[in-house]
């Protein structure tokens, strides 16, 4: 499987680069800050335009992946990697993160950039291959193909988080709860329930019912009330079930 580029990400910084020249071309006395604006914005948007244009590939096959993005140019082959796994970091000041795909690579093999992120399983440290942003295929198209051909070393980590624990998405209104809260009570509890042991969902559900004791914090514009309380006293629910057994970390 051969994944394509997204250029959606072309328009805005041609924009950008297109609207400096306009800027540039029209004539008018004390321009000297307009032109220094313009400027500004044309080698903004051409340093993020040229970044968009550079040759991209990555394709995932029965022998391993071929990647050519910046940064990184060589053929993995599945040997060369301990783990490979799909992730979704937290958050950023509410919006959404888009999903990663993170290698931990081999004992002596080093894949090229620096290890500048963690296994969310067993906190490895790992290498960010690719931002699922920057193609056009689905992340459950790509994690289907991983699952294929890198077997048991591959983690779809978001998809262990929704079978143990499925949340709906929560409808958006005036003075609901603050989403950075709510994602991360949420994001623990399905971790805890998905891959952790006994102490993990303890310590998980202690933080829920504590926060739905003391109230969360509430934001102008945040997530429903009623969905959120009624979604974390489920998950408190599943993680008090002494039913459930330890869970293995797997990598």
């Amino acid at each position: 499987m051969e994944l394509r580029r997204n250029r959606g990400s072309v328009v805005l910084p041609l924009v950008c680069v297109l609207g400096g020249v306009v800027l540039l071309a029209m004539p008018s006395r004390g321009s000297a800050l307009r032109n220094l604006v313009a400027v500004g914005v044309i080698v903004l948007g051409g340093a993020v335009l040229l970044g968009a244009v550079r040759p991209f590939r990555f394709a995932i096959g029965p022998e391993g992946l071929s990647v050519r993005r910046p940064g990184l140019r060589r053929t993995i082959r599945w040997s060369d990697l301990d783990a490979l796994v799909l992730d979704v970091p937290p958050a950023s000041q509410s919006r959404p993160a888009s999903p990663r795909l993170l290698a931990v690579p081999a004992p002596g093999v080093a894949l090229g950039p620096p290890a500048t992120a963690r296994h969310p399983v067993d906190g490895r440290a790992a290498v960010e291959l690719l931002d699922l942003d920057e193609v056009r295929e689905r992340p459950e198209e790509v994690a289907a193909a991983l699952t294929r051909h890198a077997g048991d070393r591959f983690v779809d980590a978001p998809g262990r988080r929704r079978a143990a624990f499925a949340v709906e998405e929560f409808t958006w209104g005036l003075r609901g709860y603050r989403t950075d809260r709510v994602d991360q009570l949420l994001l623990r509890g399905q971790e805890a329930l998905a891959w952790g042991d006994v102490p993990a969902r303890q310590a998980a559900r202690g933080d829920i019912e504590q926060a739905l004791a003391t109230g969360l914090p509430v934001a102008g514009r945040g997530y429903a009330v009623t969905q959120v309380d009624e979604a974390l006293h489920a998950l408190s629910a599943a993680l008090a079930d002494d039913t459930a057994t330890d869970r293995e970390p797997k990598p």
